[in-house]
């Protein structure tokens, strides 16, 4: 194992790394920029070293001076996190000519994996169905129009070399094809520096479904079952959950062998995520390989067992596997709501500010992994998500009722936040029966979003906000709800107020 380790990353998923080295006995450097100087997970390492200005092209993606650091500190390894680094195959090289090891794929497997008409051509070679189109990018119009009459409309143009939505165009006319090209590429090239777009069958209503694989150096890759992804808005999860009320034990085993060939084709090793879209026939189709951590881990750990950050360190040390494929089997159901800066009620415009009062729900079943504490200043120089609230329970139904009560428990002041949206998805009728796709959301977010679709929440609010004024002015105490129930009356003191809470849930005062 490891004596020390360098996280190069920042927020939740740096905690989380953290978290997982202490467990292990393996010491930490933080590295952070000087906007995170006083962030939690620069406190909680053994030793943080700045590595430059705010933005991340100056400090988080300066991967030159990040081996430096790990060299310097004598760190053995370092752990990407996601996003950032995690997925650049020169970095992974860079580190492994460092004479470091890098807690990931090796660099051949991101390269394998890394562009999506690579990766398409690699997996059609292990016989994985994917999504019919075009395994190269297209060279113009012309032959994009052509590969689009072969396989009808509508079509998918999808930048080669990235995802998270950019680049990508749904075309439904061959009028609409070369105008969507052109802004395709040029999107693509300002994103990931690579105008290569290519072209695929656009499959209606489909659920996004994943499945973890975790692979040692001695030859045992294994699944680890299926994560639903399909409440996506322009393309960006933002609930995900396991397993998926769309899989069956069968189609699980199915969907984990296509995984496990997909991966043992690229020769990879560490922790890994296969993506597929499941039409509604039980039809399902390789999308892409994500070569790193995924943000929703924990749905995975909480439903199989197991830590799967404290796996990739364990793969990364030469430790084997100990399992076999048989025995891992979902228990219970876990749902991620992912908290973000941002305002839904306007568009999700990110909100920025000081977060003056955080409380953290908790209680059975209920995890936060998060990277703010109150005092943290928010800003626009990086990626909105705040922290994961996650619950785990028996069963879907309950899964939901948990997480809807975590939901109510939680109270951010002084920014705007995603979780009175989550709470309307988890009321939604559609959502409870699972009735859902990547086109679902989009579909309903004019309902989900509503400043007003919180009315009664909002009314309860102002009852509150006027009774905590009562106490207020009277000094004294009043009949109010208990705490989170809203209906059995205790006698409280103004500090304790059932009243208050309900105010600062919904971030009123009096």
């Amino acid at each position: 194992m490891f004596k020390k380790v360098l996280v190069a990353n920042r927020g939740e998923i740096a905690l989380r790394v953290i978290r997982a080295c202490q467990e292990l006995g393996v010491k930490t450097v933080a590295v952070y920029s000087e906007a995170d100087a006083s962030a939690p997970h620069v406190r909680e390492a053994d030793e943080a070293v700045c590595v430059g200005p705010a933005p991340s092209s100056q400090s988080y993606l300066v991967g030159e001076r990040l081996i430096e650091v790990a060299k310097a500190m004598g760190a053995e390894a370092i752990h990407p996190g996601y996003g950032f680094l995690s997925e650049r195959a020169w970095f992974a090289r860079a580190v492994r000519e460092a004479g470091l090891v890098f807690i990931g794929p090796p660099a051949e497997a991101i390269e394998a994996m890394g562009s999506k008409t690579a990766a398409r051509q690699l997996v059609i070679a292990a016989g994985v169905p994917v999504v019919p189109g075009n395994a190269e990018g297209v060279k113009d119009a012309d032959e994009a129009r052509a590969i689009a009459e072969t396989y009808g409309y509508p079509v998918l143009l999808k930048a080669a070399a990235g995802g998270g939505g950019k680049g990508m165009r749904v075309v439904r006319t061959a009028d609409e094809l070369s105008a969507a090209l052109d802004s395709a590429r040029r999107e693509a090239k300002n994103a990931f520096g690579d105008d290569a777009v290519y072209l695929e069958k656009y499959i209606e209503g489909p659920r996004h479904v994943e499945i973890q694989v975790l692979a040692d150096a001695h030859g045992t890759v294994l699944h680890l079952g299926e994560r639903e992804c399909s409440v996506q808005r322009r393309h960006q999860k933002m609930i995900e959950e396991a397993p998926s009320v769309a899989v069956s034990p069968e189609l699980r085993a199915r969907m984990g062998a296509t995984a496990v060939a997909a991966a043992k084709a690229a020769g990879y090793v560490n922790a890994g995520t296969c993506e597929f879209l499941l039409d509604r026939d039980g039809q399902y189709y390789f999308l892409e390989m994500n070569t790193r951590i995924q943000v929703e881990h924990p749905v995975t750990e909480l439903v199989m067992g197991l830590d799967l950050v404290q796996w990739q360190i364990r793969i990364a040390a030469g430790e084997p596997l100990p399992f076999q494929q048989t025995d891992f089997a979902p228990r219970g159901w876990a749902i991620e709501c992912r908290i973000t800066s941002e305002d839904p009620t306007n568009g999700f415009l990110p909100s920025t500010g000081r977060i003056e009062y955080l409380h953290l729900p908790s209680g059975p079943g209920v995890r936060w992994d998060g990277g703010v504490e109150a005092g943290s200043d928010v800003g626009l120089h990086y990626d909105p998500m705040l922290a994961k609230l996650i619950v785990h329970a028996p069963s879907r139904s309950l899964a939901i009722a948990r997480m809807r009560r975590a939901l109510l428990e939680l109270t951010v002041d002084g920014i705007e936040t995603s979780r009175g949206f989550h709470l309307r998805v988890m009321d939604d009728p559609e959502f409870q029966s699972g009735d859902i796709s990547i086109q679902w959301l989009e579909q309903r977010l004019g309902t989900l979003t509503s400043p007003t679709a919180d009315r009664e929440t909002l009314q309860l609010a102002a009852i509150a906000a006027a009774l905590v004024a009562h106490e207020e002015r009277s000094g004294g105490r009043v009949v109010s709800p208990a705490p989170e129930q809203g209906g059995s009356p205790a006698s409280v003191s103004r500090a304790g107020s059932g009243w208050a809470a309900v105010g600062r849930r919904e971030g009123l005062r009096s």
